[in-house]
């Protein structure tokens, strides 16, 4: 249930937690539906996504467990990520639910499409390394290294490097929205920020420093694409009103 006006609805406090409780049920219900649909393809699954490593794996190079319980347990580990990947959009559906009450009418109309538009950037930004990153990285692991040595990957570690990248990508995606949120608040404006446009650059590789494995090949394959998407969110608040920018309205 939503008001015009936030203030022309409200619950007890006891009201709000038994909601956020029952919300929360449903989405670990919803999560744990999705877990158990997937659990028996879950070494498929695994193999899928390695399948980029696997396509450019050397001659006699394979992929390794180098755990007795690894197997089972990676396995498990990529189902339970995917699990909640896939449930996703009800997971916001779910937060959406809560706090939409306390929202006025305008603030619904722009928080809408930006989740959604935070859902789809969060996917592409998982898409992209898989269909691009991945190929890129891993085609310059495997060509760097002593012909004398056979390259056999550990199966955790390839998952904890492809999950890795999986969410840095994914929270770098969401520059544009976090872009034309700040402005639209007012606390930075869009000449502010084309001023600093330098310095963004250089913090963009710094990031892709910090959040990716250790190799210029990760770091500039993730930095350039986030200046492009800082680009983008800027070049989106622009066609905000000025009149629109830090203020709080009444319905």
């Amino acid at each position: 249930m939503t008001a015009e006006n936030p203030e022309e609805f409200s619950m007890p406090l006891v009201s709000h937690l038994k909601e956020l409780r029952d919300r929360m049920i449903r989405s670990l219900v919803v999560v744990l539906v999705v877990f158990l649909g997937l659990y028996f393809l879950a070494g498929d699954l695994y193999m899928i996504l390695v399948r980029p490593l696997e396509l450019l794996l050397p001659e006699g190079g394979m992929l390794i467990a180098t755990g007795v319980a690894s197997p089972f347990f990676v396995p498990l580990k990529l189902t339970i990520v995917l699990a909640v990947f896939i449930s996703v959009p009800y997971l916001l559906h779910q937060i959406w639910g809560f706090i939409a009450p306390a929202l006025y009418k305008h603030e619904r109309k722009v928080a809408i499409p930006l989740f959604i538009s935070s859902v789809f950037l969060f996917y592409a930004g998982v898409a992209f390394v898989y269909f691009v990153v991945l190929p890129l990285v891993f085609g310059f692991f495997t060509s760097v290294g002593p012909e004398d040595i056979n390259l056999m990957p550990d199966i955790g570690n390839v998952l904890d490097f492809i999950l890795k990248l999986f969410f840095a990508f994914g929270i770098a995606f969401e520059i544009p929205i976090a872009t034309f949120l700040t402005v639209r608040a007012g606390i930075v404006s869009v000449d502010s920020l084309k001023a600093k446009r330098p310095y963004i650059f250089v913090g963009c590789f710094v990031i892709g420093m910090l959040v990716t494995p250790p190799d210029i090949i990760s770091q500039t394959i993730l930095a350039v694409p986030m200046w492009l998407l800082f680009e983008l969110g800027l070049a989106l608040s622009k066609f905000i009103p000025k009149e629109k920018i830090g203020v709080v309205e009444a319905d």
